[in-house]
């Protein structure tokens, strides 16, 4: 038997696109990792004289949830991702903006593999949920749009912590890069008349 079977590659899969990565063994040095940031893009701006983040999210500390032991936080990123893309731009304004964070979480499953010399798993799922709207109390109307992203990944159940780390901190990375590209496609699409500087032309039939 080739011993080289032992080894998993790493997994992933996505809800807008799916493929997979192997990851290569680094040495385990201790590492620090920030959430991600998007202030270097362009920001939204938003016919609103304010926009308020509100988190929904509660986690529970408690297995199968893990999102407590990730070096980066899935609902934190969140919260940054709505501070650096979306800005208010009309003071004058009645309106306001909410940014809801539905959900932030990622659960643990261990996967048993039933064949000697093959090693158990233990597969990761990543959820993120999230809703801007746009309130308009004058007109009694709102509008909104909702991006669920999600993201798996399935590592070999003995690898450690250090190695743990990386793997989560690349699974929610490219988690936001999707997110970020999904959410900004959806703003100026479906909120298309409070977006100042909207980069698409509404069709109406």
């Amino acid at each position: 038997m080739n011993m080289m079977k032992k080894f998993l590659p790493v997994l992933f899969l996505t809800l807008f696109t799916s493929g997979c990565a192997l990851f290569q063994s680094q040495d385990d040095t201790a590492q620090r990792y920030n959430e991600p940031r998007y202030n270097t893009e362009e920001p939204i701006q938003l016919k609103v004289n304010k926009i308020n983040i509100i988190s929904e999210f509660t986690p529970s500390f408690t297995r199968p949830n893990v999102e407590h032991l990730f070096p980066v936080s899935i609902e934190k990123t969140a919260k940054l991702w709505a501070q650096d893309r979306l800005k208010a731009a009309d003071f004058s304004s009645e309106k306001s903006a909410d940014v809801i964070i539905k959900d932030a979480s990622v659960t643990e499953e261990l996967e048993e593999n039933p064949q000697i010399f093959y090693k158990d798993r233990v597969k990761y799922r990543a959820t993120l949920v999230v809703v801007v709207k746009i309130i308009d109390p004058r007109n009694l109307s709102r509008a909104e749009t909702e991006v669920q992203a999600w993201r798996e990944l399935i590592i070999p159940a003995d690898t450690d912590i250090a190695e743990k780390e990386k793997y989560w901190n690349g699974m929610v990375t490219k988690l936001f890069e999707e997110f970020n590209a999904k959410m900004t496609s959806n703003i100026h699409q479906y909120l298309n008349m409070y977006v100042i500087n909207n980069e698409l032309v509404p069709t109406y039939y």
